[in-house]
Formats: C-alpha cells, structure tokens, sequence
C-alpha cells in the first residue's frame, strides 16, 4: 500500500506542482532571453512562444455562458468577460427558461457590448437536460471554432483570462483545454470542505490529464473546438443523463494527444460556493450521479485509490484494535504503523497545501485528516443512493 501511495502521489498528485514549476522555469528562461536581446518581456503568461499566442495569428473566441434565474450573478460578472483583453471574442449568454430578470439585464448589457450575444432555450423544449440544450444552441450560433464555456456566477481572475486559456492550443493537435475553477473563500465551516474537495478534485483530473489520461473537465472553466463538438455529434449518447455536460463530453472526445492543461494564475475562474451542507450535497449528487457513465479504463483508475485508501486505514483501525486487546505487542509493528501513518499524512498535508496555494486559497493543515476520511465514504454513499434511485426509475 504505501508504494502503491508513492507512486499514485507522484505519478498523478503532484502532477500540477510539476506542470508549474515547469512553467516557472520556462518564463524565466524566456524573460533572460528576452532581456539579452534587449526587449521588455511580458508577465502575462508563460507559453510566449506559442503559435496562438502571436498577436498577429490569435484566433477568435466564443465564450459560452448558460443562465438560468442568474439576474444577480449575470449583473456582477457578467462584464468581466465583455472586457476582456484578447482582439477578437464574443460572449454567447443562453436564456435556459429564465424566470427572473435575467432577460432585463442581459437586454441592458446588450446596450453596453457590442461583443454580447443573446439566444435563448425554447420554454416548450422538452428535454432531461436542458443546460445540455443550451450548449448545443450556444454552439450552433456561436462565429468563431473556439468555444470557451464558464458559468453565469463565475468570474475570470483577470482580463487576460481567455488569452492565458488559448495558449493551450498550443499545436494544431489540441481540441480540449482544461482549467481550473475554483470557489471564492468563505469563512464558514462547509467552505473549507468544499475547498479541499475542489482542490483535491482538481489535483486529480488535471494530474491524469497531464499523464495522458484526460477523463473529465469542469464547465466553469473549459475550452474546446466548435468543429470537434459536432464531429464527436455534441451529447449525443449522453441526453439521458441530466448532468454531465462538462465531464461526460470530456470523457468521451479527449486522448493524450489532444488534450492540454492551462494552470496559469490569469486562466482561474472564480465560482459562488455552496454555503449550506444541504445545498453542497446535492451539488455533490448531481456530479457524482454521472460518473458510472464514463470509460470503464477511467472508473477503474478512479476507484483503485479510494480502495486502497479504505483498506489503508482499516489496516490502520485493525493495528490499534489489537494491540488495545493485547494481541499484537511486539513494539515494532506499532513504530512501522505510525510512521507509515504519519509519513502518508504528512505527505498528504504537504500535497494539498502546495496544490491549495498554487489555487489560491488556503492550505489545509492537519484538517485534511478529517476530509480525506469523511469525502471517500461520503462519495461511496452517494454512489450507493444513485444506484438505488437508478433502479427505481428502470422498475417504475
């Protein structure tokens, strides 16, 4: 178990430390450089030289945003993504059955950005996923082949936000671009379980990806190609689940090849959190409910580590029952099992707390003891409950 840690942990873990170092490295390189030969060097991102990243060749954008009684959000954010920097974009907002004043402000906001879009979702469209609806229309109408999609409570961590995301397509293999979105801190208890299951989420999806085993993406933060969407003939397959719009079509169309992570501060998205445990937990459900639907190479890969973790600790709970009951004495096989205990802890706390400021927010500490216990068989019970559920609606 503990090699199978190490390996799990460095292989994939901290994939996201390595891909930013890396970055680090190479942007300094660059400003060296680019200082000797006596130019001013740019601080807005870290693939200088890429192909799309030349002013002169940038291609243009459709940002995709879908909203749904988002009046308030839509006020606050929304001109964070009319003004940003990048010469040629347009922002795509789809009206997804409103009740609110969402229409009323985007109207307004029409007023104020030429690059502002409007379409809308049909009130008497009769689907079981009607974001999945509004994507596809979002695609359809939208003029240019990148389509970059956020949600409507989301805002970009800087004006530079789509140019940082576009220098993931850095060749002309790449279809898919994976961000990170990340929820703003909240001094409440819920807050920090919800920050370090993103982070941990985070760690583990961009860390496959950047093994070659891209598996699933979020929409608050991701990028891929118009004409790959209809090659790969959108969510077809997929209407039945009401989720999935983000992770499933990822699932399905990305490879090693065309695949690219964007872990620049700048290329961040910002989300309201959930501030109650009820709320998150349906938040959780919806997410988790669509998992059994993606590769069976991928659902092996992301259950071996919660096994392992679940047998690792029942070894644990299992040394401590015994020598409580005199059974086990001998003295060494306490010191191995604290050590082992407190290395994978520490190792752990070391991770997530790199990872969390990488992110933004802040570290765990010994908490994370709490959270890597709690989030495994909180998942496992909502996977147990979807089953049930799932069997229900085929028996109904």
């Amino acid at each position: 178990m503990s090699v199978f840690y190490l390996y799990y942990y460095v292989r994939y873990m901290a994939g996201v430390q390595r891909r930013v170092r890396h970055q680090t490295k190479h942007r300094f390189r660059w400003k060296e450089r680019r200082a000797s030969e006596g130019e001013e060097a740019s601080d807005s991102g870290v693939q200088e030289e890429s192909v799309i990243s030349k002013p002169d060749v940038k291609p243009g954008v459709s940002v995709v945003v879908c909203a749904r009684n988002e009046a308030d959000n839509l006020h606050h954010y929304l001109q964070a993504l009319c003004c940003q920097k990048y010469p040629e974009f347009e922002v795509i907002v789809v009206n997804d059955g409103s009740e609110d004043q969402t229409q009323t402000v985007l109207e307004h906001y029409t007023q104020l950005f030429r690059n502002l879009r409007l379409t809308f979702v049909p009130n008497d469209a009769w689907v079981r996923s009607s974001k999945k609806l509004a994507l596809t229309l979002a695609a359809k109408a939208a003029k240019y082949d990148y389509l970059l999609l956020t949600d409507a409570d989301c805002r970009p961590e800087s004006p530079y936000w789509i140019e940082e995301m576009m220098k993931g397509f850095c060749s002309e293999e790449t279809e898919v671009v994976l961000g990170y979105g990340g929820y703003f801190e909240e001094p409440k208890t819920i807050n920090r379980l919800i920050q370090y299951d993103t982070v941990t989420s985070a760690m583990t999806y961009l860390g496959f990806a950047m093994s070659g085993h891209p598996y699933m993406g979020v929409g608050r933060n991701l990028a891929y190609r118009k004409s790959t969407f209809f090659q790969n003939h959108g969510f077809a397959g997929q209407l039945g689940q009401r989720a999935g719009d983000d992770d499933l079509f990822v699932n399905k169309i990305a490879t090693k090849r065309n695949t690219e992570v964007v872990l620049t501060p700048n290329s961040y998205t910002w989300s309201i959190p959930k501030r109650t445990y009820a709320e998150w937990r349906i938040q959780k459900y919806r997410h988790l409910s669509v998992s059994p639907a993606y590769k069976t190479s991928t659902k092996l890969r992301l259950a071996l580590e919660p096994m392992v973790r679940g047998l690792w600790y029942g070894v644990m709970i299992a040394v401590l029952v015994l020598g409580i009951l005199g059974i086990v004495t001998n003295p060494i096989v306490w010191i191995a099992a604290a050590g082992l205990f407190v290395a994978r802890l520490c190792c752990l706390i070391g991770l997530t707390t790199r990872a969390a400021h990488i992110f933004g927010v802040h570290g765990f500490g010994p908490g994370v003891l709490l959270y890597d216990i709690f989030l495994p068989v909180f998942n496992l019970c909502m996977l147990i409950r979807h089953s049930f559920r799932k069997k229900q609606e085929l028996k109904w």
